[in-house]
């Protein structure tokens, strides 16, 4: 069945100084579809898309909508066209509600509007299955609440075409499986929808057609049935890759970070660390997994010296470190880096260049009063080089930069330190296939001088292949730390969710783990 078109783009080139991000463009966007828009990293699949949301304008080319030619010169535009975009990076106001929010702009009555808004907001959550209240204050939402918000607000104003830029980055599996249910009843009503991602898995599970972008130019468009994960990744690509992830077999070395008994509570002030202990040896990467919001995050933030400990210890290389500050760890000479999840909310300034970001953690080294950034220009110049970063110049502010690039200069500047010890959490998260590959090489080449690197993540399938062991978190507590070649993703799962505890298992009795597994086992089979 052919669908009607919605967007369709003719030839359309946008250019960045030197940089050229698309060249001569052409897809079509149809009604009742749901179209994947794959590509590398840089590749300029957030600039297109930006195009049609008003963000940016075309130096050339055409834009039809509905078969008619159309100027989008602002988001309002775009809005008037009934195209919506929620975007990787949110735009929201964290001190307004999110009915605030989503009327933002609106020149109408602000009462009556809020008011309006308060209950079409809740016809639409009715609609589609959404949990939003209109009256939280954005600051004391979860980052799943502000992803399901920007939805929210583009159906409000009235989209027919969305285009949603990485949404399940910042989703557990559970809430991906509800965004993905919602979609299709979308696709079902007739609207066009389009979705940037880089995981090959949801791409095959969600959309009807796939185009693919390479170094701005467009490759080609396939039908999802017809392709496989190789098949898409070598169309990114350009040529054949492996799919595989190596793990360089090591000499241990002694623990260089040992955590003892630590217990850490979240801003909430419940506790999300409770009694965990657990150690980093150099040479080996630690891998935890576990749902969403089990302690993950509050867990890498005390390691770095970002939050305080309630109980435990932390010893560097014999020295304690549970209450030093990081600016306390960096002057006691202690060779740390932390690697955040949210990479330009914490990791790096977004409206610095690539330079400053490098002088960040040690502007304050130099003799002089003034900032020796032709240092930090060598050292931006350097990891541009090394990790391939695509950018106009190491002056370009980051927050220009695509989400992998972000990425790529974040870690570039915590290896260029030199630290023994790496915690990084989610480093792959939003980069593409090649990108998370280059990643995962660095991370290995680490490991084989000696690094020791705890890393979060929720690929289980990467962790098993990466990892040398892996402790699993159930509600801030340890259920076992297992070595990678003897455990399964089934029995990662069972761990996760608290049905296995292999940590109490060691001081009492197996017999519950094999209940536990035949019970799971028994009632899959059903």
């Amino acid at each position: 069945m052919e669908h009607a078109s919605a967007i369709r783009l003719e030839n359309v080139t946008k250019t960045f100084g030197s940089v050229v991000a698309n060249k001569n463009i052409c897809l079509d966007i149809r009604y009742g579809e749901i179209l994947s828009l794959l590509g590398e990293n840089g590749s300029g699949k957030t600039t297109l898309m930006n195009m049609l949301s008003g963000i940016y304008f075309p130096d050339s080319g055409k834009i039809y909508v509905n078969e008619k030619e159309v100027t989008i010169r602002s988001p309002k535009d775009a809005f008037d066209l009934s195209i919506g975009m929620i975007h990787q990076h949110f735009k929201l106001v964290d001190i307004f509600t999110a009915a605030e929010n989503i009327v933002l702009g609106d020149n109408s009555n602000k009462k009556e509007n809020l008011k309006s808004a308060a209950k079409r907001i809740r016809e639409i959550c009715d609609q589609y299955g959404f949990d939003v209240d209109p009256n939280q204050k954005v600051y004391n939402m979860s980052v799943s609440q502000k992803q399901t918000l920007e939805i929210v607000k583009v159906l409000y104003h009235g989209a027919e075409i969305l285009i949603l830029d990485e949404p399940t980055a910042v989703l557990t599996l559970q809430e991906t499986e509800k965004l993905f249910a919602v979609l299709r009843n979308m696709r079902k009503a007739g609207k066009a929808i389009v979705i940037i991602t880089h995981k090959l898995n949801e791409v095959l599970e969600i959309s009807d057609r796939v185009s693919i972008l390479r170094r701005g130019e467009y490759i080609g468009t396939v039908e999802t049935k017809d392709a496989t994960e190789l098949s898409l990744t070598e169309m990114m690509v350009g040529k054949k890759v492996s799919l595989d992830i190596a793990r360089p077999i090591v000499e241990k070395k002694k623990p260089l970070l040992e955590i003892r008994n630590l217990s850490i509570q979240n801003d909430e002030g419940n506790t999300a660390i409770d009694d965990v202990s657990f150690y980093i040896r150099g040479g080996e990467i630690l891998g935890v997994a576990g749902i969403a919001g089990c302690g993950q995050k509050e867990l890498c933030e005390a390691i770095a010296g970002l939050r305080k400990i309630e109980r435990g210890t932390m010893i560097h290389q014999g020295e304690d470190i549970s209450a030093m500050t990081p600016k306390q760890i960096l002057a006691k000479g202690i060779s740390m880096s932390f690697i955040p999840e949210d990479r330009l909310g914490m990791g790096l300034a977004p409206s610095l260049s690539i330079t400053d970001n490098m002088l960040l953690k040690t502007y304050s080294e130099g003799k002089s009063p003034l900032v020796d950034r032709k240092r930090g220009r060598r050292e931006a110049e350097k990891v541009i080089a090394d990790l391939d970063v695509v950018t106009p110049s190491t002056e370009t502010p980051v927050r220009r930069l695509s989400g992998g690039n972000v990425q790529k200069v974040l870690l570039g500047r915590e290896i260029k330190s030199g630290p023994n010890v790496i915690i990084t959490a989610y480093p792959v998260r939003g980069l593409d296939i090649n990108s998370s590959y280059l990643i995962y090489d660095i991370l290995n080449q680490q490991k084989q001088n000696g690094v020791g690197i705890l890393f979060i993540g929720e690929d289980l399938d990467v962790m098993l292949s990466l990892c040398d062991k892996i402790m699993v978190l159930c509600h801030g507590r340890v259920m076992g730390i297992v070595n990678a070649d003897n455990t399964s993703k089934e029995e990662l799962g069972l761990m996760m969710t608290g049905a296995i505890n292999l940590a109490e298992a060691k001081s009492t009795e197996d017999k519950r783990i094999g209940i536990a597994k035949d019970s799971y086992i028994k009632k899959e089979g059903e």
